[in-house]
């Protein structure tokens, strides 16, 4: 491991002020440093959270609490922790989407590159930098891709506060930002940790439409529309599908909610503001995504990773939710589809747009061959439901 330098009070503060350029220069919109050790109740409220199977099917997050909960587990040598956000703002209302149910409504995050790929190579970049200026040390970076409690450490450092949506908050950038973080073996000077300034709003928990909150600063993974709609591999819990709504990938309804946001501007990197084709996509254009169309529509972007299967999954949920029957046909061709989540999700928008009675011919058709277990209980519990309703 190369040495790490002892630097002089004027020295350190020297090097901080030329971090800082060069992270602004690489398009960081702030930066602050704060000690591994700075987050010691980390550990007991990752186990409650995992105690209590708000993970939801997550496996890895218990699989890495340990070093989740502390960055020294992670890295021993660690003796500073910096902590970088860089904003990803949108140019106009994130939800506006969300009144237009024949478009598909894609995260704000999720509508250009992907934010791994674009911040990635910046911090290796300032790394490096770092590492030079410093005269020796060593440093590891990481960008949401390792067992790293982010939103605590960037807490603790100052770049804002946790809000009762478990989301950071800064009073400069509002809610929408990415964190990445250096360690480093080198001793910098750390900041004050900021504080809580939710006050008494409840913004976030009212915008959520699942409910997915069970108490301020409680997350709930398994209710959560981002948690379903990227994480979930099986069918959408039925309970969850209609407050789905048009959201085909991941929820932005608590992060929108938040006052803060008054002082949010739109992104500056260029890779992070939203492409054309995927602001607004037509739910009609994506229903017709056979696996070749979706990796190359999605090439890039964060979308891609969940794969054309349970994408479609979610785009049949919108579907169903729109009231549009101009998608039938399209719908109908799915109930042939390979995948079990595709079909099943199929038979749901169906039974969302036909007829009480032609739902029900067409259920003694296709049930008559199909052999999934799953997809049948699909087609039973749509026609229970409707015979209850009727």
């Amino acid at each position: 491991m190369p040495s790490s330098p002892a630097l002089s009070a004027k020295a350190l503060d020297r090097l901080c002020s030329q971090l800082r350029e060069k992270a602004a220069q690489l398009g960081f919109d702030d930066l602050a440093i704060t000690r591994p050790g700075a987050i010691p109740q980390a550990p007991q409220r990752l186990a409650q959270f995992l105690a209590d199977g708000h993970h939801g099917t997550m496996g890895w997050m218990e699989e890495t609490a340990d070093r989740r909960g502390s960055p020294s587990v992670l890295w021993p040598q660690v003796r500073s922790v910096i902590m970088l956000a860089m904003n990803y703002g949108p140019a106009g209302d994130a939800l506006e989407n969300l009144a237009h149910p024949d478009r598909g409504n894609i995260s704000v995050y999720a509508r250009h590159r992907d934010y791994h790929d674009v911040t990635k190579g910046k911090l290796k970049e300032l790394a490096s930098f770092l590492v030079s200026r410093a005269g020796g040390g060593d440093v590891k970076v990481f960008v949401d891709t390792a067992p790293v409690m982010e939103k605590p450490l960037a807490q603790a450092a100052g770049l804002g506060w946790q809000g009762k949506h478990t989301n950071l908050v800064s009073r400069r950038l509002g809610s929408w930002f990415f964190l990445a973080s250096i360690f480093t073996t080198l001793d910098l000077s750390a900041a004050e940790p900021e504080r809580d300034h939710c006050g008494s709003c409840r913004a976030c928990l009212s915008a959520c439409p699942t409910g997915a909150f069970p108490q301020p600063y409680r997350l709930d993974a398994r209710r959560c529309i981002s948690y379903l709609t990227i994480e979930h591999a099986g069918p959408i819990p039925a309970e969850f599908r209609e407050p789905m709504g048009n959201r085909i990938y991941g929820c932005d309804d608590c992060l929108a909610a938040c006052p803060w946001n008054k002082f949010a501007v739109e992104a500056r990197e260029a890779k992070l503001k939203a492409r054309a084709d995927l602001e607004a996509p037509s739910l009609d254009a994506l229903l017709k995504l056979d696996d070749p169309a979706f990796r190359q529509l999605f090439s890039g972007s964060p979308v891609k990773r969940i794969g054309r299967d349970r994408f479609i999954r979610n785009c049949l949920i919108a579907a169903g939710n729109s009231g549009d029957t101009s998608h039938l046909s399209q719908i109908v061709t799915l109930l042939g589809d390979d995948a079990v989540i595709v079909r099943g999700a199929a038979v749901w928008a169906l039974s969302r747009l036909l007829a009480p009675e032609a739902f029900m011919v067409l259920a003694q058709e296709r049930l008559a061959f199909e052999a999934d277990a799953e997809v049948r209980g699909e087609w039973l519990a749509c026609l229970q439901r409707q015979a209850s309703q009727n």
